[in-house]
């Protein structure tokens, strides 16, 4: 009976508030990910990291770059 008397403001928000409780894993999970990524992809888009990456110190190796 006490639901029924909650403004549709207060049930939404204990909603978002119970599903983030119940998928925290997931969300920490995926964003880990996100953010691992996009350090990722700003490291290798910088022309002295992909050089550094691409290219073998010792000379020719098995890759013909």
């Amino acid at each position: 009976m006490a639901r029924n008397k909650e403004s549709a403001m207060t049930r939404a928000v204990t909603s978002v508030f119970a599903f983030v409780r119940f998928a925290e894993f997931e969300i920490l999970f995926i964003l880990f990910f996100m953010i691992a990524f996009l350090l990722f992809k700003d490291l290798t888009s910088r022309p002295e990291y992909n050089q550094m990456l691409v290219k073998k110190p010792g000379g020719v190796g098995l890759w013909p770059y």
